[in-house]
């Protein structure tokens, strides 16, 4: 490089190409511009060292065929080449080749050959950033462009995004997180540059190898947050969308509590059409099961009761009715004081429901009896069970209940009331389903209000047989 002039007014005066371009590069000289004679901006014309065509073929071979801008420029700012894909960026540097780059684009562009630090250019909505080489042995700088509008979008949309967004590597570090995430990374235990706990990043990783949008509940800071994984490959890291989802939660969690509190008060295929908004709810049953139990003498036992002991004592017992219903597969319709009221058939359209009804009541005085308080107060049942025709349907709008009406009912309410403590009594047309099935005692006539003296039966303890055919 002797006899190569030094720097001229803050540029680096360079020697030049010889004018013998191979194919692929677009010099000057095509727009009347030849580089071999380019005087430097100082008015002098630096010499131009020997460089032969096929040298320069193969440094010029691919840049034709680049997808990404690629130009060359002197050391001293004459433009020699750039490629098609470069026509964006040499309209935002207002630069045409065979012409000097613009002043405050060559100190860009001086800059980032000293700092080896690209530099970026404005394009339209979108940038590039421009990584500028020097190739001082063949006196020219390539400028390789890269369009960066996706990277920088990516980078720059979390900052402003209401909800938190944070970004892992693959080692489960947080590599960064916007303002909006500070309570969430706080409260998992956690900041940037920490890696998360072990087992929110397995739930993390498995979600985004499933590659199917699926999202990972936490809690944190006493809030619910859904958070989506979303891998971004071309950038090696996971980006995370947080979602505050205490509120769905919180509702979802009243839902089901008042889902649950429906359910004690009405069977769920009469819940079901009152949430479609059906108005009047009322059905005939040709064929149903109705059982009353009764605690005996719990007025008397009452009265000696504080409040707080008395209702502590009927949800102990009727817990116990409770579980058995749901255990038989049968419908509470109501409590009526110290009465518990029961139904089979109603809405399942089995033809067994007279076999379930008494299978509870068969296992009812054994379930009560087990429990503290019957054996401290001596809780005793009386239990009356008829069989046939029913009407049901809801009543009221506010406290609204379910209740069935019939003669069926009528009769079955006195099998309760005209029965023996510690007893089930059933009608003649319950005891024909059970025969066989059942143990059962002829009591005798009884005097029933409305229907004069008709046969009753006591049902006698459930078999072992019948258990395991009911099981």
């Amino acid at each position: 490089m002797a006899g190569h002039p030094g720097p001229r007014n803050g540029r680096i005066a360079a020697p030049h190409l010889a004018t013998h371009a191979g194919p692929g590069l677009v010099t000057a000289s095509r727009d009347g511009y030849d580089p071999s004679m380019a005087p430097s901006r100082s008015g002098r014309t630096a010499a131009a060292p020997a460089i032969t065509g096929e040298q320069i073929a193969a440094i010029s071979r691919f840049p034709d065929e680049n997808p990404n801008p690629v130009l060359r420029m002197l050391l001293d700012g004459g433009l020699l080449y750039a490629n098609p894909a470069s026509a964006p960026l040499l309209a935002a540097m207002e630069a045409t080749v065979g012409s000097p780059v613009p002043d405050r684009w060559l100190k860009a562009i001086n800059a980032a050959v000293v700092n080896r630090l690209p530099f970026e250019v404005s394009v339209a909505s979108g940038t590039f950033e421009v990584l500028a080489v020097a190739v001082p042995d063949l006196g020219f700088v390539n400028l390789y462009g890269t369009d960066v509008t996706a990277r920088k979008a990516v980078v720059k949309f979390p900052d402003q995004n209401p909800n938190p967004v944070f970004r892992l590597d693959w080692d489960g570090r947080i590599v960064y997180a916007n303002q909006a995430s500070a309570g969430l990374i706080g409260g998992i235990g956690c900041r940037i540059g920490g890696r998360i706990e072990e087992d929110l990043w397995d739930r993390l990783r498995t979600r985004v190898a499933a590659a199917e949008g699926q999202v990972v509940e936490v809690e944190s800071a006493e809030r619910t947050y859904a958070l989506l994984p979303v891998d971004v490959p071309e950038f090696g890291f996971i980006n995370v969308y947080g979602t505050d989802v205490t509120a769905d939660r919180q509702l979802a969690r009243l839902h089901r509590e008042n889902e649950r509190l429906l359910l004690n008060i009405l069977p769920e295929p009469i819940a079901e059409r009152l949430r479609r908004g059906e108005g009047l709810i009322a059905d005939r049953f040709d064929d149903v099961t109705l059982l009353f139990a009764d605690i005996v003498g719990f007025t008397a036992m009452s009265s000696a009761m504080a409040p707080e002991e008395l209702v502590a004592v009927l949800n102990e017992v009727f817990t116990v009715f409770d579980s058995l219903v749901e255990e038989h597969g049968l419908e509470k319709v109501k409590t009526i004081g110290d009465a518990y009221m029961v139904v089979g058939g109603l809405t399942d359209g089995t033809a067994d429901h007279t076999v379930r009804v008494a299978s509870m009541a068969a296992a009812l005085a054994e379930r009560v009896a087990a429990l503290p308080a019957s054996r401290r107060l001596g809780v005793m049942f009386r239990v009356g069970i008829n069989c046939g025709p029913v009407v049901a349907g809801v009543i009221g709008t506010k406290k609204f209940i379910y209740d069935i009406w019939g003669d069926t009912v009528n009769v079955a309410s006195r099998m309760e009331s005209t029965g023996i403590p510690g007893r089930v009594q059933v009608t003649a047309a319950v005891e024909e389903r059970l025969r066989g099935r059942f143990p059962l005692e002829p009591r005798g006539l009884v005097d029933v209000k409305g229907k004069g003296r008709i046969p009753t039966w006591f049902l006698g303890a459930e078999p072992a047989t019948a258990r395991a055919a009911d099981g």
